[in-house]
């Protein structure tokens, strides 16, 4: 059976819940994504995961995915990568989309990038590399990091432009599958929270 990607965005964060883009600026979980991580650590020990033996564990570096990655129960599974790490937004760093709006009407980060950040290119090599990798691996695997990351390599595990991951939110702690129909790759699951209502 073709190899699976599991994605675990991490847990909230002060900035995530106010929406202000949160790239590599090591903002901590809240009490409240700390349980999340719980949950969905909880939820992947459970049928029809069962602790997910023998699955190959990522996370960036950042602290609140890390976190996240303990606190779910896989931080001695798990190998940092650097290629998971967030969107580096630049200028744009700690602003909210309504401040970003304030001074260019019209922006959207998928078509437009953000100054001084990582370019549309330059994320796209990063989630096709994660691409790669995963379909590279013997068996399913698992990952815990960001929004716009995790957005980015379901646009490309599709083999569709970046600029897709604009249709498919994803929100803190939330699990998603990625996987295969008829041969050609699909989204099992996405954006799924239900193990936060505990």
């Amino acid at each position: 059976m073709a190899p699976r990607i599991l994605l675990a965005r991490h847990g909230q964060t002060a900035w995530s819940l106010s929406g202000k883009h949160t790239g590599r600026t090591d903002v901590p979980l809240l009490e409240e994504g700390r349980r999340g991580a719980k949950l969905l650590g909880e939820r992947l020990h459970r049928p029809p995961y069962d602790g997910l033996d023998g699955i190959e564990v990522r996370t960036s570096p950042l602290s609140r995915a890390r976190e996240t990655c303990e606190l779910a129960g896989f931080g001695d599974r798990a190998r940092t990568w650097d290629t998971l790490m967030e969107w580096d937004y630049g200028a744009y760093e700690g602003m909210t989309p309504a401040d970003i709006q304030a001074i260019r009407p019209g922006w959207l980060i998928w078509r437009d990038g953000v100054p001084e950040g990582e370019t549309l290119a330059e994320m796209t090599a990063r989630a096709d590399e994660v691409v790669a990798w995963a379909r590279e691996a013997d068996r399913d695997v698992l990952v815990f990091a960001h929004g716009h990351i995790l957005r980015s390599i379901g646009a490309r595990w599709l083999g569709l432009p970046l600029d897709f991951a604009a249709r498919i939110r994803l929100n803190p702690t939330s699990l998603s599958v990625l996987g295969w129909a008829y041969g050609e790759p699909a989204i099992e699951s996405w954006n799924d929270s239900g193990h936060l209502a505990g």
